[in-house]
């Protein structure tokens, strides 16, 4: 049975449309998900980005795109009150109680469903009481935890959420689920020159700073 590594930042829209999307995406097909909570904000630090919802006119399209898409699959969604908001404590709550599939759908659904602030402290602590986690999310050790996590995603070449690794690849975003399925099924295109081909580096112009 092959094994999926699943990254996820709850502050993405797109990481919980893909947590929704991937049973039916992978209908059929044997695997196991491994959840790896990873904090968005340091791959985008890392890598020189900004998320969308620093710049506005992304922003405004990234929330209409992600509702359209909620729509066409029939998958509840509401945009939380406060966005972007600090996903630390959800991370950190998902790290102490052992991220599977029950855990991080009820962190995913507390944060983009009822459309009400995924901070709030109450909430919060509401949630934590629902998923009863082995360990206290506020310890060192899961948030060096949550640290390791996201340094491992880099070093694997993750820059965004979702990603998926299968492999020892890494397939970036909601839309790469059917090619996540495509390789999960043995597609041929996967042992030809493509993958390692269209990887590589080539000249091109820079940027000036």
């Amino acid at each position: 049975m092959k094994q999926i590594i699943f990254w996820f930042d709850p502050i993405s829209p797109f990481a919980y449309l893909a947590f929704e999307r991937l049973p039916e995406e992978l209908q059929g097909l044997s695997f196991e998900v491994v959840y790896r909570p990873v904090l968005l904000a340091a791959l985008l630090q890392r890598h020189g980005s900004k998320g969308p919802a620093e710049i506005e006119p992304k922003r405004a399209w990234t929330f209409r795109h992600v509702h359209w898409l909620a729509h066409r699959h029939g998958i509840p969604m509401a945009t939380p009150a406060v966005h972007p908001f600090n996903p630390l404590p959800l991370l950190r709550l998902a790290l102490a109680c052992g991220p599977k599939r029950r855990v991080v759908e009820a962190i995913l659904r507390h944060v983009w469903r009822g459309g009400e602030d995924a901070n709030d402290p109450a909430r919060l602590a509401a949630l934590q009481t629902e998923l009863a986690p082995a360990r206290d999310p506020g310890l060192a050790e899961v948030k060096d935890e949550l640290r390791e996590s996201t340094e491992e995603a880099i070093a694997q070449g993750v820059f965004g959420v979702p990603s998926f690794g299968l492999d020892g690849r890494v397939f970036w975003g909601l839309d790469a689920l059917p090619m996540l399925a495509d390789a999960l099924r043995g597609d041929p295109w996967f042992d030809g020159p493509g993958w390692a081909r269209e990887g590589a580096l080539r000249p091109g112009v820079q940027r000036l700073p």
